[in-house]
This record gives C-alpha cells, sequence and structure tokens, in this order.
C-alpha cells in the first residue's frame, strides 16, 4: 500500500489524480487544499507530512491566475515558491518523495523546435519566474523528486479553456482566439496516469520531466476541435494575432515540450491531443450534456 498525499485536491489535476486512482486498492490518497493544509503555513505542512507516514507528496497545487500574478506577486510567491519550500523541507526530513507539478512558462517561448528538460529556464512573467524559483526550491532540498513541466492543462473539472470556449461560443456565436501561440493541449487525466506511473515505479529516476499530449496546435486551433467535438460547429471562430489581444503577463509564442525522457524513463504511453480531447468532452456530455 503506497500512501499519498495530494495537495490541491479541488484543482483539474488533484480531481483527475483522484479519478485515475479509483479501484487501486494499493494507492491510499490523502486528499487535501487550502481549506484542510494551508502549505503557506511551515508547521501545519511540516506536522502534517511528518505524521502521515506517507511515501509519496503529489503537488498539485499553485498560484495559477498568470496576469493577475503580475501586479500580486507576492501572493504567487507564497504559493509557486514559498510553499514548494515547505513541502521540500518536510519531505526531506521524513524522508518522503515528492512529485512537483511545473510549467512550461519557465521557457521564455522563443524556442522554434520542442523544449527539453537540458533547455536553459528563461521565464517572461511572474507566474512563470514563481514557478521556477519552487523548482529550484525543490531540488534544493530534495534533489531526488521528481518535477513534471506541463502545459495547456484542461479537464471536465473546473474552469478551463475548453469550458469557457464552449460557453462563450454558445453565448456570443463568434469568437476570437490567438492563433500565432502554439503548444500542445494536455488533458489533465493522461497526466495523472502518468504522475501514477512515476508513483508505481517508486520514483525511481528523479529529476526534471515534460510532460503534455502528443501533437502541436495553436490556441486557434485547439477552439476549433473544441467547438466541433462539442456539437457547436456554427460557431465562428476568427484567428487573432497576438499583439490584438494584449493581456498583462507575456505569453510564450513556442510552448511544444520535448516528452522523449519521461516516456524513455518511466515508459509512459502518451495519447495525441484530439484523441484526448474527444475523451475529455465524451465525458463532460456524459455529467451534465453540451
Amino acid at each position: 500500500m503506497k500512501r499519498i498525499l495530494v495537495t490541491g485536491c479541488h484543482g483539474q489535476l488533484g480531481r483527475s489524480l483522484e479519478r485515475v486512482s479509483e479501484g487501486r486498492d494499493d494507492l491510499q490518497l490523502t486528499l487535501t487544499d487550502v481549506d484542510s493544509l494551508d502549505l503557506t503555513d511551515r508547521e501545519a505542512v511540516e506536522k502534517t507530512i511528518a505524521d502521515g507516514n506517507y511515501d509519496f507528496v503529489v503537488n498539485c497545487a499553485a498560484y495559477t491566475a498568470v496576469d493577475r500574478a503580475e501586479s500580486d506577486e507576492v501572493a504567487a510567491a507564497k504559493i509557486n515558491t514559498e510553499a514548494v519550500g515547505n513541502i521540500a523541507r518536510a519531505a526531506r526530513a521524513s524522508k518522503v518523495k515528492v512529485i512537483h507539478i511545473s510549467t512550461d512558462y519557465v521557457f521564455s517561448g522563443q524556442n522554434h523546435r520542442p523544449y527539453d528538460e537540458l533547455d536553459e529556464p528563461y521565464p517572461a512573467s511572474v507566474y512563470g519566474r514563481t514557478k521556477l524559483e519552487g523548482e529550484g526550491m525543490l531540488t534544493s532540498f530534495c534533489p531526488d523528486s521528481v518535477i513534471i513541466r506541463t502545459a495547456w492543462l484542461y479537464s471536465e473539472y473546473g474552469s478551463n479553456f475548453v469550458k469557457t470556449i464552449i460557453e462563450k461560443g454558445v453565448v456570443r456565436g463568434s469568437l476570437n482566439v490567438v492563433c500565432d501561440q502554439v503548444g500542445t493541449p494536455t488533458y489533465a487525466g493522461d497526466l495523472a496516469k502518468a504522475i501514477i506511473r512515476v508513483i508505481d515505479e517508486e520514483g525511481k529516476n528523479p529529476g526534471v520531466f515534460h510532460f503534455t499530449n502528443e501533437g502541436v496546435a495553436s490556441w486557434y486551433d485547439f477552439a476549433i476541435e473544441i467547438l466541433r467535438m462539442a456539437g457547436h460547429p456554427e460557431v465562428t471562430v476568427n484567428p487573432v494575432a497576438t499583439r490584438e489581444y494584449p493581456t498583462a503577463a507575456t505569453r510564450p509564442c513556442y510552448s511544444v515540450l520535448d516528452k522523449s525522457k519521461i516516456k524513455r524513463t518511466y515508459s509512459v504511453s502518451i495519447p495525441y491531443w484530439k484523441d484526448s480531447l474527444k475523451e475529455c468532452i465524451d465525458r463532460m456530455k456524459g455529467q451534465d450534456g453540451l
């Protein structure tokens, strides 16, 4: 029996982890979020991890309001950096392994080939910088941790790009979507399965890994497929340039991540993004219709 502490359990990935681990009698998940464990409270984190006899901590918690972080750096740093340090210190003291989720925003987005784990990070936003600093906190205290960078996460849970496109598209009948930012949509259910795979393998190979679904798309491409699969092809999607859609935080223009390392190291099988999008939308239809 592996005992796993999950932080940020109310988010997309936390809820996906709960779902994909159902029926696994060899896994015992303790699900926490800010209402039950404040990760910025160092003493609380230390006590929770020390008392829990855990094998793993999976940190899904993050400050993800990318634009708000530009004017709220203190709050972003508390969750994305300081809280990770609290987890790392407590995990080291209790000899618990950590799996931590990071982001493509640690890179500048100026590449023209997929980023691998050896590429030099150069974040262009407060969000990206605080997440990178969180990675540093973890590796300094717990060098045997697994850090998984991901991008463009969505699911049937919570608020995300897929749900926003469907809801706003149906109401408005027409949407403007950025077409010159390129990456890979990532279904949280697939990332959750990859995390479980790392746990099954005892996290035996620590380090930084990249995980997204397979394939490449722009936000415009993603929106077109969302509406088609959701049964709303009548919605008009207009491609627009980033400069026509200004935001407080700079977004990476190119966020494609090289997944070779995690596939090779942990024998992870990664689905094509359109196949996973269909699975997610089918689940959404089963929940409450679209």
